[in-house]
């Protein structure tokens, strides 16, 4: 990218490869769509994308045709960091350090940390974390460096994120909106019936796979306007505890906030040996306890 700062060219390139690789992987055909066509507005677009967000005007991003809330998120991270994570997840590079390292603030070291200890994948997913305390407990980060990372991710993320914190200052965020606990069950179950039947495409991950092999199926899927990409888990710890066919992780977007959250199977309490969704016990609890 020129001076380290993409052309209009360059950004609409990545938001093709995207639109491809979904295609290839049997994504909604609107979603597709939505790609291919936000990458010719992006070419067509006569001021330059990458200025209009280093100028701090990415809601003007949305008043070209085609660029919704979450092609102008996508846009957004591309000017900021040089990648997109949802492109590195569709090409199987499932590295996410690589684009915590750009966040002001976080090192090489910190970011291999961050993945590794909470597996979060996306800057989404990392200010989620600076916001309810897990970031916190990472070696390396205080309360300083904390609020540091909030208010560096205040300026990269989507305006939507971005409204969100003029409705409430650090540590009141609004609580944002999740899929319900038996959507994201649902769409595990889907999942992992169909990666064990060989139903699904396969990605070559480019982490702990030196030989390059082409073993992790990844589906697209879509609930109630959620559009869900599920895979997986490739991470570090899910390698050092065996747990790679057990842990699965969805990442969710709507109206353009994205999210993830990762599903695996209980090992004790009441609902031992059944799916439950990390950080939602509760709610899973109360889901299959529930009376028929």
């Amino acid at each position: 990218m020129s001076n380290g700062k993409p052309t209009n060219a360059e950004i609409a390139d990545v938001l093709e490869q995207i639109a491809n690789l979904l295609e290839m992987q049997d994504a909604n055909p609107h979603r597709v769509r939505a790609y291919r066509n936000g990458a010719r507005s992006v070419r067509e677009a006569e001021r330059s994308l990458a200025e209009m967000v280093a100028q701090g005007d990415g809601e003007a991003l949305q008043e070209l045709p085609e660029i919704g809330t979450g092609l102008a998120g996508v846009i957004t991270e591309i000017v900021h960091t040089g990648r997109s994570s949802l492109l590195d997840r569709l090409q199987g590079e499932v590295s996410p350090a690589k684009l915590f390292v750009h966040v002001p603030g976080i090192g090489e070291t910190l970011a291999r940390r961050i993945a590794d200890r909470l597996e979060v994948t996306t800057l989404e997913g990392l200010e989620q974390a600076a916001h309810d305390g897990r970031l916190r407990k990472v070696e390396g980060f205080g309360e300083e460096r904390v609020h540091a990372v909030c208010v560096a991710l205040a300026g990269m993320l989507s305006s939507a994120a971005q409204r969100r914190r003029r409705h409430g200052g650090a540590g009141e965020e609004q609580e944002r909106e999740q899929p319900p606990v038996e959507t994201l069950l649902d769409v595990d179950v889907e999942y992992r019936r169909r990666a064990e039947a060989g139903e699904l495409k396969k990605i070559a991950p480019k982490r702990f796979n030196p030989e390059g092999e082409t073993w992790l199926p990844i589906m697209h899927t879509e609930r109630d306007g959620w559009n869900f990409t599920a895979l997986y888990s490739n991470t570090a710890r899910a390698h050092d505890l065996g747990k790679t066919h057990d842990w699965v992780v969805l990442y969710y977007e709507r109206d353009g906030e994205e999210d993830q959250a990762t599903v695996v199977t209980e090992t004790h309490g009441p609902v031992e040996g059944k799916r439950v969704v990390r950080g939602r016990e509760a709610e899973c609890k109360r889901f299959y306890l529930q009376p028929d």
